[in-house]
Parts: C-alpha cells; structure tokens; sequence
C-alpha cells in the first residue's frame, strides 16, 4: 500500500519513479529493523525497475502493476553453478526456435526463487562473453522450470534461495528485454542500483546495532557504574558512529550520481558497495562485542544483524570485485574519481 515494492520502477507500470537517493532513505529505515526482509524486497524492486524500463508493452502489462503493488514478486537470475564473480562466462542459453525462445541450463543462490512469480533472467544468445547474453522476462511456474531445496543459509532467512534449473522452457520473442547481445549491459545497470541497495540495508542495520549498543551502554553496570562511563567503550561506540556516518555518505553520493547518469556512476556504487557493506558488517559485530555474552543470543537482535549483514559483502558482487572495477577506472588515462 506504501509502494515500496516500486520506488524507482517506472510510472508507467504503476510504480513511484522515485530517484534512487529517496529510495535510499526509505530501505535504510527499513532496514534498521530487519535487513534480510528489506534486501529482498529491494531486489524485486531491481528485478521490477529492469522489466518496467526495457520490457515489451506485453511484459508490462502481464506483470507491472502486479509487481509494483506486490501483488507480484520477482527474482533476479544471473548467477550460475560455475558463473559468479565471472558473470560473463554464464552458460544458461536461449535458442530462437519457431517464434520463441526454449532456455535450457541452470541459476544458483537466486534470491526468492521459489515464492517469486517473474524471473528476470539473462542467458547466452550468441557467442562467448558478455556480447552474447540477453535478458528476458520468465514465468517463474512456466513448463519446464524447477527449483532446488531450499538453502540453509547463515543468515538472510527471511527469503528463500535455491537453484533453478530450465528445461526446454519456452517463452515468447515478446519476452526478451531490450535486443538480443544488450542483457549484461542491462544486469550490470541493475546491478548499480542493486549495489547502492545492497549498502543501504549495510547502513540500515548498522543504524540499528548502534542503536542498541549506546542504549545498552547505559543500562548495564559492572564494576558500579554504567559502561557508558568506560573511556575504552566510549571510543569504540566514538569509532562505530563514524563509520557509519561515512558510509551512509558514500552512499548517498552514489546515489546521487547514478541519479545524474554520471559517466563514472558505476564506479561509484561498486565503492560504496565495499566501504559501506565492510562498514555496516564491522559495527553490527562491534555491538554485538559490547553486549558481551547477551550479544550472542537470540533473544537479541545483534547475532541476527551480523548473520544478515555477512553476506552483503558477498552477494551483488563481491568485494573484492568492487575493488577490480574501481581499481580499473582509477587506472584509466581519463579518470576523474574523487
């Protein structure tokens, strides 16, 4: 009812167009309370925003406003058994055969797969490397689908993630998005927003464990006194603010610059991605630290936050790529970053 599962989708299929800096602030409260619930929904708003801005007048209208409302759920399908941080290298494939496409292959660790309705997948059209891949809106009960157990995960139990596995499942030319050869382009631009998503729910629950962790701070007492007054406990909540104020920045300014179609905005999502993640998953730990041994049960939030926030460094590309593509633009003759 609050639309948020269609903040930035396009207008057209009944979504909010919000830039992706509002969006920010929205998955960023959200997130405070439960980042494994908001990670998901922010990746069906990827998965939307991708159908709404390059899907057919048929795709929409099949699926648009029931993913907006959420009436609707979508799943976002790029990663494979042997095609993960190399997402050029996938092998799921798409044969044009009497007026439709029949995919064959397989996706892993894929976000609601399952409980979702849409697939918005990329498969190989043509030939080797990221030229070859195309992007296309799939049934998620289409024939010919089917699903994997589903995963017991470290954290992020709030969604499901399986494997998908196509058999000769057949869709409509109506259903690519965009032209064939342009599905990488059309996953990594997603994956910008993903990234900057990824960070807020970082931020996000961060907000939360600092919050916790002040608050604790002055209820408990050892030794007479609160551990407010420990000069030691003081700089280490000192350090977490900061941190998490830093991150929220770089954040929000790549926000900002995938707003403004910056020539340089995808560099600056995969920094916030790293700084922001490594960020949020430092202080969840650090405030688990300072509730002592209440930190590590389950009646508290703070081993929940830090098994949820563990994998944002991980998933929608990990680190250590983050790394790659800033390194590689820095390297450029032509780099601007600052």
């Amino acid at each position: 009812e609050l639309g948020f599962c269609g903040l930035y989708a396009p207008e057209r299929i009944g979504g909010l167009a919000l830039p992706r800096l509002d969006a920010t602030l929205v998955f960023e409260e959200m997130a405070a309370v439960d980042p494994s619930t908001t990670a998901f929904i922010t990746i069906h708003n990827m998965a939307t925003w991708m159908l709404g801005t390059w899907g057919t007048e048929a795709v929409c209208s099949t699926w648009g406003e029931d993913l907006t409302s959420g009436r609707k759920l979508a799943s976002y399908c790029l990663t494979e058994p042997g095609a993960g941080s190399d997402a050029g290298s996938l092998k799921t494939r798409a044969e044009l055969q009497g007026g439709g496409y029949v995919i064959n292959g397989g996706k892993a660790f894929i976000s609601g797969a399952g409980a979702t309705d849409v697939l918005v997948l990329m498969a190989r059209t043509g030939g080797g490397g990221a030229g070859g891949i195309s992007a296309f809106a799939v049934p998620a009960d289409a024939p010919g689908v089917s699903y994997g157990k589903k995963e017991h995960k470290m954290g992020w139990n709030s969604q499901p993630t399986r494997t998908i596995a196509f058999d000769n499942v057949r869709v409509p030319v109506d259903h690519l998005l965009g032209a064939e050869g342009e599905g990488f382009r059309i996953a990594m631009k997603g994956l910008d927003g993903g990234r900057i998503n990824i960070a807020t729910c970082s931020v996000g629950a961060a907000q939360g464990a600092l919050n916790a962790a002040r608050n604790y701070l002055h209820d408990r007492h050892q030794f007479g006194k609160p551990l407010a007054s420990f000069q030691a406990l003081q700089f280490k909540l000192a350090d977490m603010a900061t941190e998490l104020v830093a991150a929220r920045q770089m954040v929000r300014m790549a926000a900002s610059k995938l707003d403004a179609a910056h020539a340089d905005a995808s560099t600056y999502c995969a920094m916030a991605k790293r700084f922001a993640t490594d960020a949020g998953f430092n202080v969840c730990n650090d405030a688990l630290q300072l509730h002592g041994g209440y930190g590590y049960l389950a009646e508290f939030p703070l081993e929940r936050l830090v098994r949820d926030t563990r994998v944002h460094q991980i998933l929608e590309g990990t680190n250590e790529i983050m790394r790659v593509i800033v390194a590689r633009k820095l390297l450029e003759g032509d780099s601007d970053i600052r």
